[in-house]
């Protein structure tokens, strides 16, 4: 089953592994320690962002090391960036509007 990227990201517990690997490769135990769910949510919330990409998986040894899948993140940063775009000029519209606003009740 292929997974939306967007759904899960949406889950504050996966955004938090997110970040947490972008420091660095981790073990699933390692993740899980940082949270007080238990290893098996833990290892469904990595299972979920692995099936759409955000994670990669390495073998090292007896370990298996998740790490961020860069290619994608910047992937989903190049969608957002057509939001962040419209967003930045849609607040300098405001910024002018209430400038104006503001300049009229001063004189």
């Amino acid at each position: 089953m292929r997974r939306d990227v967007f759904q899960a990201i949406a889950d504050p517990t996966r955004r938090a592994i997110l970040s947490l690997l972008a420091v660095g490769a981790m073990t699933p135990n390692a993740i899980a320690a940082e949270f007080e769910s238990s290893r098996q949510a833990i290892s469904k919330h990595i299972q979920i962002l692995t099936e759409c990409e955000l994670l990669k998986q390495e073998q090292s040894g007896r370990e298996i090391y998740y790490y961020l899948n860069y290619n994608k993140m910047k992937e989903v940063d190049r969608f957002m960036e057509q939001f962040r775009k419209l967003w930045n000029k849609r607040f300098n519209q405001l910024d002018s509007v209430l400038e104006n606003l503001k300049n009229k009740q001063n004189d």
